[in-house]
């Protein structure tokens, strides 16, 4: 097989054994490794030059990433960046600025340095904020990865109450991080919540909350162009006719001003019996 075609399969990084196993020669190594077309992070790991940090670091450690660091690599929502290196091994607990996690449930990733997508999962569920853990959850029950069922099957026990209590904040609902967050701060609220509700003559909403405020989640995506502040406007128009009242929040109120938007929520449902 073909070194580079070998390394990019791998995730750009692999241990020189493992080349090995699938056909590549020693000598063709070394002479990729003379013209600089890959590098040697250390004795025995061979990279390309654009291998990512997280997975050399990983393929060094001999281990595999999973929870926040597999999210970006398995295309999960992520609302923070992790902070720390998420790792599945055995190597010693501490090393700074690293999270070991185990055990692992489910097979691992066949060519990438990456844990299976539901230990993934599981570990997120137990290492990371609960709504961090949901937000993370939620993308990939949304695509089919895995179930809720089949996640709370390895959440039995005491140990692991924490993580079951983060796993009910799942739905599967929500199509967006910022849905997902919404959606935890309006139910711990106490507030009767409806997701992705169609409503004659507008479509689908984000939610509608006691069954007459509808509230909209808008992602930097929107309001790119003036046809979609011309088709917002005539949504917004027609919900209003159909006898709703409408807030519209963006990131910005959803990430970093949680408490004013309750507040504000709080303040339109105040003025209407409550259902």
């Amino acid at each position: 097989m073909d070194a580079i075609v070998a390394l990019r399969r791998a995730g750009s990084v692999a241990r020189t054994g493992r080349l090995l196993q699938q056909g590549v020669t020693r000598r063709q190594v070394a002479a990729l490794i003379r013209s600089g077309v890959v590098i040697r992070p250390c004795r025995g790991v061979v990279a390309l030059p654009d291998a990512p940090e997280d997975t050399v670091t990983a393929v060094l450690h001999g281990a595999r990433l999973t929870c926040a660091s597999a999210a970006r690599h398995y295309g999960l929502w992520l609302l923070h960046p992790p902070g720390a290196l998420h790792l599945a091994s055995h190597a010693r607990e501490d090393e700074r600025h690293t999270h070991h996690h185990r055990p692992l449930s489910v097979p691992v990733h066949p060519h990438l340095p990456l844990v299976g997508r539901v230990d993934a999962l599981l570990h997120a569920l137990h290492c990371l904020p609960a709504i961090d853990a949901a937000v993370m959850v939620e993308s990939s029950l949304r695509r089919g990865d895995t179930t809720r069922a089949f996640l709370l099957e390895r959440l039995r026990g005491n140990r692991n109450g924490p993580a079951r209590a983060a796993l009910d904040l799942v739905t599967g609902t929500g199509e967006s991080a910022l849905e997902v967050v919404a959606r935890v701060l309006f139910l711990a609220a106490g507030l009767g919540v409806e997701t992705q509700v169609q409503l004659d003559g507008v479509g689908r909403v984000d939610f509608l909350l006691e069954g007459f405020l509808v509230v909209e989640v808008d992602g930097d995506a929107y309001h790119s162009d003036r046809a979609a502040r011309r088709r917002d406007r005539g949504r917004n128009n027609m919900t209003v006719v159909g006898g709703y009242l409408v807030l519209r929040y963006g990131y910005e109120d959803i990430m970093f001003h949680r408490q004013d938007v309750l507040a504000q929520v709080l303040a339109v449902l105040g003025g209407r019996p409550i259902r």
